[in-house]
């Protein structure tokens, strides 16, 4: 049986019960002698434990007096160390005050010693600086540079045990006083190794300097050398390859340069091992980029006298640049993570071009308005005129997708507040050109019917409103990159590198008020610009629609007109029906021209048209708040007109002296009959004209009773008018 369960500390009699009981399956289940044998057997195991137990107790038992007596035995020990210790201690403390004096004498004796040593070194190393210095102005007159450096080092290393001597600091200035007579005697050779790469002769000037410990000042000797080396190979380079453009120039110099970095870099490694080569040479080249003769800046500027395009030789430039920038980065990452000496020498390499992107604005607006006069779409005939700013909208805006790509890749779009100037110059040049189109409309209209002046009025207002939908898609372009522009994260923005302090406020400025969700439109002005024009358009639409309209109504305020119908038998019945009144020509020629006007309407207003639809909804809140369906704009227009006829119907009537009481009723017939023409048109005649309608009819004896409940303005007209006396 195997009972190594017992020993687990989570044994559980249940468990050990049911599994033991499982091995027995093969035995007889009814068997009862398997139980009892187990049984048996853990009362045997019960037995021997109880065994083992008694007789290791005997032996635990027997062996106590042992252990007792050997723990007394150990206490007495114990205490006999104590004693011991407490002796030892007590010997110690007198030796201390025994030996106290003698300590303290052996002290002062060791401190005399030294100082006896110090003063003797100090007498040799006095007596060493004398002839050491008397050997050197021997030495300096055969200007052998190793000797006088082994000269001076020693003196260096006797002004170490000087240094409480009293003239220490007068020793001192004249070891530096030596060290600068071996610098110019040195200065030559130092130069002329720098100057030609010298690895072996450079190395020996700095074991030499380094032991006097003036690196910094032969560092200096190398960034000096070095810097003339790469500036006069700029100069040897405008020599030789004068045919070359200012860009291949600058690619030329750019790739000496990057060239030179890794010869330089393996080279000063070798001589200046403590030094960071890197940082060294960020400097170097920027003290170069801005020692250039002649500088960047004025070789540019001689070449885009010579080019038409200035743009295009500054994108050239400017990419040139940016290919050096990266080139010098991608070397610099790898041996430097100092990022504020990165973007010394970035800021540097960029330096020539601040001036172009802060003057971006100029060149881009040169050569935007350059683009729209190329087009040449004013004409002879107004109609090509017309015809020639329809098509050139789609010109126009890519030109300006053209100036927002340049402004991407010349100023990494820092420029964006320079290309928004340029854009509102450029757009509202060219809604001058729409500007004298229209002027040309004005002049050319007649009192008459003219619709093909008509349709030519319709048609630029529509070519304004496909204007407006590609400035306002062209501004959600904008905004976008402005967007971008507030999130762009790097070791180093562009704005920092192209803008200068007054445009670099300007452009942060602009962020800032499109960011923060201020109101702000980027091309307000423009959109501003062809809202106005797309009004004064309409409003000269209006104009030439209304203008036979007018004419037809001057009949209306002439006596002739009326008179005829005073000595009329038929038209002085009171009783007359008004069906048989007829309406006079007058009226009836408006009548017909307003139920022509929707056919003129058709082509432009009852089918979709979202440019056109955009130039209304920029005119007037009427239009803004048409429904989007076929024919809804066409309405409105047709109501402006309607209200004008009405209106303008008014103000005749009413500046009517006389009219007797025949004449009151045609006219009120008139009036009736232009109702039918605009409710024909869909259209509501104007409660003004409805009220002078009614009180020209009402009986000249009933006129005071009916007449309660209307304007008490026309009322009183209208009764002057009809010469009805007021009780």
């Amino acid at each position: 049986m195997d009972i190594s369960s017992f020993s687990n500390d989570n044994f559980e009699i249940k468990e050990w019960v049911n599994e033991t009981l499982k091995t027995g399956e093969t035995q007889d289940k009814k068997d009862a002698n398997y139980t009892m044998g187990l049984v048996m057997k853990l009362q045997l195991y019960v037995q021997q434990v109880n065994n083992s137990l008694e007789n290791s107790s005997q032996q635990v038992l027997a062996s106590l007096p042992k252990i007792i007596r050997d723990a007394k035995l150990l206490q007495q020990e114990a205490l006999v160390l104590k004693e011991k210790m407490g002796q030892v201690k007590q010997e110690i403390i007198q030796i201390e005050q025994d030996t106290k004096k003698s300590i303290n004498a052996i002290e002062k004796l060791d401190k005399m010693k030294n100082k006896l040593t110090v003063a003797k070194q100090g007498l040799h190393e006095s007596d060493n600086w004398t002839i050491l210095v008397n050997d050197l102005e021997e030495i300096f007159d055969s200007k052998n540079i190793e000797a006088i450096s082994n000269k001076i080092l020693g003196m260096q290393n006797s002004l170490k045990l000087l240094v409480n001597v009293a003239d220490y600091e007068d020793r001192k200035l004249q070891l530096e006083g030596l060290k600068n007579r071996l610098e110019a005697i040195a200065s030559p050779v130092i130069v002329q190794a720098f100057t030609s790469s010298d690895t072996d002769q450079s190395a020996k000037f700095v074991y030499i300097f380094s032991c006097i410990r003036r690196v910094p000042e032969l560092m200096k000797y190398y960034h000096n050398c070095h810097r003339d080396v790469l500036v006069k190979k700029w100069r040897s380079l405008l020599e030789t390859e004068q045919d070359e453009t200012i860009t291949q120039l600058l690619c030329n110099y750019c790739n000496i340069l990057v060239s030179n970095w890794h010869t330089q870099t393996k080279w000063f490694n070798q001589v200046f091992s403590t030094e960071n080569a890197t940082n060294t040479l960020i400097g170097i080249y920027i003290d170069v980029l801005g020692s250039l003769d002649p500088s960047l800046n004025e070789c540019i500027d001689a070449a885009l006298k010579q080019v038409p395009d200035k743009l295009s030789l500054l994108q050239d430039v400017k990419q040139v640049t940016k290919q050096f920038a990266e080139n010098m980065f991608n070397v610099i990452k790898q041996t430097s993570n100092e990022e504020k000496k990165v973007e010394q020498l970035l800021k540097a390499i960029y330096d020539h071009m601040v001036v172009y992107v802060c003057k971006y604005s100029t060149y881009e607006q040169t050569n935007l308005i350059k683009q729209l006069n190329s087009l040449n779409c004013m004409k002879e005939e107004l109609p090509d005129t017309i015809q020639s700013l329809g098509l050139s909208v789609n010109q126009i805006l890519d030109y300006a997708l053209q100036a927002k790509k340049r402004c991407q890749q010349l100023t990494e779009n820092c420029g964006v507040c320079g290309l928004l100037i340029a854009l509102r110059a450029y757009f509202s040049s060219y809604a001058g050109l729409y500007r004298v189109a229209l002027r040309q409309i004005d002049r050319s209209k007649r009192l008459k019917e003219n619709w093909n002046t008509f349709q030519l009025c319709f048609s630029l207002l529509q070519y304004s409103g496909e204007v407006l939908l590609k400035v306002q898609q062209l501004e959600k372009e904008l905004t976008l990159i402005v967007l971008e522009l507030n999130k762009s994260t790097g070791l180093v923005k562009f704005k920092n590198l192209l803008l200068d302090k007054e445009s670099l406020k300007e452009y942060e400025s602009l962020i800032k008020c499109v960011t923060e969700g201020t109101q702000l439109s980027l091309l307000d002005y423009v959109t501003k610009e062809f809202n106005k024009l797309c009004t004064d358009i309409h409003h000269t639409t209006y104009q030439l629609v209304f203008a036979p309209i007018s004419t037809h109504l001057d009949t209306v305020s002439t006596a002739d007109t009326w008179t005829q119908f005073d000595g009329s038998s038929l038209h002085n019945n009171t009783d007359m029906p008004d069906y048989s009144f007829s309406p006079q020509e007058y009226i009836t020629q408006i009548g017909q021209y307003l139920m022509e006007l929707p056919q003129h309407l058709e082509p432009f207003l009852f089918k979709e048209n979202p440019a056109l639809a955009c130039a209304l909804k920029s005119i007037d809140q009427e239009y803004f708040d048409a429904p989007d369906t076929e024919g809804a704009l066409a309405q409105v227009f047709l109501q402006i007109v309607a209200r004008g006829t009405c209106n303008n119907f008014c103000d005749k009537i009413l500046s009517m002296a006389s009219l007797s009481q025949p004449a009151s009723r045609q006219l009120a017939h008139d009036i009736n009959y232009l109702n039918n023409v605009l409710q024909d048109l869909g259209v509501s005649i104007s409660e003004n004209l409805r009220q002078i309608s009614a009180l020209l009819k009402i009986p000249s004896d009933q006129y005071q009773v009916q007449s309660l409940g209307y304007s008490a303005k026309y009322v009183s007209t209208i009764r002057q008018i009809r010469n009805i006396t007021s009780n």
